[in-house]
């Protein structure tokens, strides 16, 4: 059973999803912009109170000895004249609440011009930037990233490529359909080029093995015997990689 709560450490509202499932203890943690606890089924009411209070303290302690993990739990706010750096490219922002009924963004030269309804709240209009943003970006990268994908596959598989997508995924890094579709993450823009390169790798390693058997890791490490390093790398920093 899946339960939605929020703590409040450090006075961020923080989002937390209760899993009551068949285990013996209870465990904490932190994964993306979520926090997780996990609780042995048939857990009282009260005690569930009292563990996300636990929960609140250890947050807090985890912010305390990794100030950069905190950042990635704070709503970042953008304004004109701002520079959002992505792979080696500087963007300055151009930011303007509009009397309109939707949201844009364009790329000039190196400006993204962001049209931002002023009928959105603030929580809603910091989202449609991060979301602007990333898409105006992906559209700067992509010619570059597809080439990427595509050269490798050469070099490795040489299996059929229907498409190559890069678009703003929270949830993993990268996909491979059942059809051949690519899908990265403009979240991985922010990583060093070597881990792009391997999560381009783990995709189209399965165009051959559409699963994570023991026969798709042994093809991703004959060709990238060290890809467990840039795991731990994605593992380690991901809340520095996002808009």
């Amino acid at each position: 059973m899946k339960y939605r709560a929020t703590i409040h450490p450090h006075g961020l509202e923080l989002p937390v999803d209760i899993t009551l499932e068949r285990r013996r203890d209870t465990r904490f943690g932190m994964t993306g912009r979520r926090v997780t606890l996990r609780l042995p089924t048939g857990v009282t009411a009260d005690a569930i109170r009292q563990q996300l209070s636990a929960l609140e303290v250890w947050v807090c302690k985890v912010f305390e000895e990794k100030p950069a993990l905190k950042d990635a739990y704070t709503e970042k706010v953008y304004r004109t004249g701002d520079v959002l750096e992505v792979g080696g490219r500087r963007y300055t922002l151009q930011v303007n609440i509009e009397t309109r009924g939707t949201h844009t963004a364009k790329l000039n030269g190196n400006i993204i011009s962001l049209q931002i309804s002023d009928r959105a709240n603030a929580l809603q209009r910091m989202k449609a930037i991060k979301s602007l943003m990333s898409r105006v970006v992906a559209g700067d990268f992509y010619p570059e990233i597809h080439r990427r994908v595509l050269d490798m596959n050469d070099r490795t598989f040489r299996q059929p490529v229907q498409s190559v997508n890069l678009k703003y995924n929270h949830s993993n890094w990268g996909s491979c359909s059942a059809k051949n579709n690519v899908n990265l993450s403009t979240r991985l823009l922010f990583a060093p080029p070597d881990v792009q390169d391997y999560v381009i790798l783990h995709e189209l390693a399965h165009l051959v093995e559409l699963n994570h058997s023991d026969r798709f890791w042994a093809l991703v490490s004959q060709h990238m015997p060290d890809y467990k390093l840039k795991e731990r790398w994605l593992k380690k920093n991901r809340h520095l990689c996002d808009f």
